[in-house]
């Protein structure tokens, strides 16, 4: 996995992601994995539940974003184009929660 030139303290990811060499990468490289153990994990480790939480914020927000066909199916040609559109589209979601809140 590709790491972002600004390495980040934790991962958040879900069971899929639950193995032990992965696990190690990630701490090698001094990142935290938040991940939740497989029901089949012999000897399980618990997660910061309360960080992992967040998880399902972004989850959400994607969840937002899809039905949004240009999104999902990724018209655009250039990376610029993609990324500003998708800021538009989660400022038009953000805009959304101050109408009718009174």
């Amino acid at each position: 996995m590709e790491i972002p030139v600004a390495a980040p303290k934790a991962l958040l990811a879900d069971k899929g992601y639950d193995g032990d060499r992965f696990r190690e990468s990630l701490l090698i490289q001094g990142i935290l994995p938040i991940i939740p153990p497989r029901s089949n994990r012999k000897v399980p480790e618990h997660p910061d539940y309360r960080r992992y939480k967040d998880r399902n914020r972004v989850e959400c927000m994607f969840g937002k974003l899809k039905p949004q066909r240009r999104i999902a199916t990724r018209y655009d040609k250039t990376i610029l184009s993609f990324e500003s559109f998708l800021n538009l589209a989660a400022a038009r979601l953000w805009l959304k929660s101050f109408v009718n809140t009174a």
